[in-house]
């Protein structure tokens, strides 16, 4: 298996939930991730902008890249079936 997010959850990142495979998905269940929040005047990609074991971790990982936790919404990640 290639370097994937069920070793590395970092490389989740820039990815849509949807597109992570059965492995990887059971990998993660129980990590949050942070979505940008969708507004009508911003249609952002459904995609995980940070992923870790707490809220804290998410807000820490995105602040660190220039971005507003506010504008994120966090959510854990759920079996895949």
């Amino acid at each position: 298996m290639s370097a994937t997010a069920t070793k590395d959850p970092q490389r989740a990142i820039g990815r849509s939930p949807d597109r992570l495979s059965l492995d990887e998905r059971r990998a993660l269940v129980g990590k949050y991730i942070a979505l940008e929040i969708y507004t009508p005047e911003d249609l952002p990609l459904r995609r995980i902008e940070a992923i870790g074991d707490s809220l804290e971790e998410c807000a820490r990982q995105l602040g660190a890249r220039g971005l507003d936790p506010l504008r994120f919404e966090f959510t854990r990640l759920p079996p895949p079936y």
